[in-house]
């Protein structure tokens, strides 16, 4: 099984069940993992910042960066490999605040609410999540079962 490494700003779209997609030390971004468990399809977004408005050329240049780009392009991605809306199952985990410990910024708190209200304006619901508190994680998604593990900073993958 070979793992598609999902970089900062990237998402990665698959129906091969060999495939499974990971990404690393999620900080104040998050990633969003889809499966729709009848076409075997999923997906995996690593997003950095909530909103696109904030520099709307690079959101044409790399819309996984933002929440408000990134998330709707997952999805209609995972569309075009035959995944349907209604049987799509979504994890979520990041959000932390990693190098803002006054929370100053609080990009981590920002992100999970453009994602929320993202989700909630288009009837989406999260099966699972794992964001906030202040360590990184990576996420992993195996597309042979639809399995999402996680893992914290020091700590051993563990479903989610």
């Amino acid at each position: 099984m070979a793992d598609l490494v999902v970089g900062i700003s990237d998402l990665k779209v698959s129906n091969n069940p060999a495939d499974a997609m990971i990404t690393y030390a999620l900080g104040s971004c998050i990633a969003v993992a889809v499966y729709d468990p009848v076409a075997k399809v999923g997906g995996l977004l690593h997003f950095m910042l909530p909103d696109s408005t904030l520099d709307a050329d690079k959101a044409k240049d790399a819309p996984a960066m933002f929440a408000d780009t990134g998330i709707p392009l997952l999805f209609k991605s995972c569309y075009k490999l035959g995944a349907d809306k209604k049987r799509m199952v979504v994890k979520v985990a990041g959000g932390a605040s990693i190098l803002d410990e006054s929370n100053f910024f609080r990009i981590g708190q920002k992100n999970i609410m453009a994602m929320r209200k993202l989700f909630w304006n288009n009837n989406v619901l999260i099966d699972a999540e794992d964001t906030g508190k202040n360590f990184n994680r990576t996420v992993r998604l195996e597309l042979s079962t639809g399995k999402v593990s996680i893992k914290r900073a020091g700590g051993q993958m563990e479903e989610l």
